[in-house]
């Protein structure tokens, strides 16, 4: 039980491994401080966008990251999934990844996102609310690619902030379909339709302050970032906005 909370506390950001050992991570600090924690109970929407934000934006959990950000179909059982996982161990030669330790791991995968909800066989996941994955029937599930009113467009601002500076953080522009449809970006790792997409981008630059600007000229759709963003600058904007309520949530 102790390796599994910490193997989830890593992976969902609220902890880290430094070379002191474990320690708090600043999303931790964010959503469950003491005296400032804005959520320490995980009630609102915002931190569960964020803790998934976390788990599948980077390739570390690899069947999470490959499903949100890789994977190319709608429906799918998990045996493709599985077995497109194996291909990817066996050209990485990844040694000793069994098929069991793959289905496994996609067990869980799958529970964390559909959960349990009226299902006597697990227990009611906290992702699950998010409705990312729905089950089609007893085999086939699918990915729900479209609207997210319950995403915040502080935490969309954020994580598309973070996206750029991992991927360009020179360059001033950014294109619609790198925001939509790169791997890592928000448009995958939150399944949003383009008509959700454009409508954030069109809020952005009162969201972002005027830092993120989006335009449309000559068929070219783009954003411009008029100043450089700076990770602490950006989660210090976040945790006020989380603090005050200034979601935004899309209507």
């Amino acid at each position: 039980m102790v390796g599994a909370i910490r193997y989830w506390a890593t992976a969902t950001g609220v902890l880290e491994e430094t070379k002191d050992g474990l320690e708090t991570a600043w999303l931790g600090d964010m959503l469950f401080g003491k005296t400032d924690g804005v959520d320490p109970y995980l009630e609102e929407d915002s931190s569960l966008w964020l803790l998934h934000w976390h788990v599948v934006a980077c390739p570390r959990l690899t069947s999470a990251y490959w499903l949100f950000n890789e994977y190319q179909g709608g429906s799918f059982l998990r045996e493709d999934i599985r077995e497109q996982l194996l291909k990817i161990a066996k050209v990485q030669g990844w040694d000793h990844v069994a098929t069991t330790t793959v289905d496994r791991d996609l067990q869980c995968l799958l529970r964390n996102y559909i959960g349990g909800r009226g299902s006597s066989e697990v227990g009611e996941s906290i992702l699950a609310e998010l409705g990312l994955i729905h089950p089609m029937d007893k085999a086939r599930m699918r990915l729900s690619r479209g609207a997210k009113p319950s995403l915040p467009d502080s935490v969309f601002l954020y994580c598309l902030s973070a996206f750029w500076n991992h991927f360009s953080p020179e360059q001033t522009t950014m294109s619609f379909e790198s925001v939509a449809y790169a791997p890592q970006s928000p448009g995958r790792v939150f399944l949003l339709d383009e008509d959700d997409i454009a409508g954030r981008l069109e809020r952005l630059e009162a969201c972002s302050g005027g830092t993120l600007v989006w335009t449309e000229t000559a068929g070219l759709r783009q954003i411009i970032r008029n100043k450089t963003i700076f990770l602490e600058t950006e989660r210090a904007a976040l945790q006020r906005a989380l603090g005050t309520k200034q979601l935004k949530v899309a209507a």
